[in-house]
């Protein structure tokens, strides 16, 4: 399949992402979807977290994350950003291409989560940048961007 962005407990580390708020008859259907997919599926373990919402930041609120282990099956642990731009680069997963991913997350981090700098992500970006030619023509390469 690919890479995707994994979560890692860590105690004294902090994610950006977007909290979804669910309510009444959504709550049963929309925890049962999740659990099959993150948790049977993808093998997450289920996480009660403290959310700071950016406009609201000291009005914390508890929201569900899934985290990975390292004995999760899937997980492919750390590596080089360019094996990781390699991967990137060479595959797709059920919801469409790799690279596809990883540039809306990269998107999605610019417009919401600007002061994270997350250089990981960027090192990656760059990475995918010097060696998608070698991938693929121009033409297929700006299609998939």
């Amino acid at each position: 399949p690919g890479r995707v962005v994994t979560l890692l407990e860590d105690r004294e580390g902090c994610t950006w992402g977007v909290a979804y708020q669910v309510q009444g008859e959504q709550v049963s259907e929309a925890l049962k979807y999740l659990n099959v997919r993150e948790a049977v599926l993808g093998g997450y373990d289920t996480k009660e977290v403290t959310f700071y919402p950016q406009d609201t930041p000291d009005q914390p609120l508890k929201a569900l994350a899934y985290v990975a282990t390292p004995q999760n099956p899937g997980y492919l642990g750390p590596a080089p950003e360019e094996a990781i731009a390699t991967q990137i680069l060479a595959c797709r997963g059920f919801s469409g291409h790799n690279l596809e991913y990883l540039l809306r997350l990269a998107d999605f981090m610019q417009l919401c989560g600007p002061q994270a700098q997350d250089e990981h992500l960027a090192a990656i970006v760059d990475a995918v940048g010097t060696m998608l030619p070698c991938f693929c023509p121009t033409e297929q390469a700006l299609a998939l961007v």
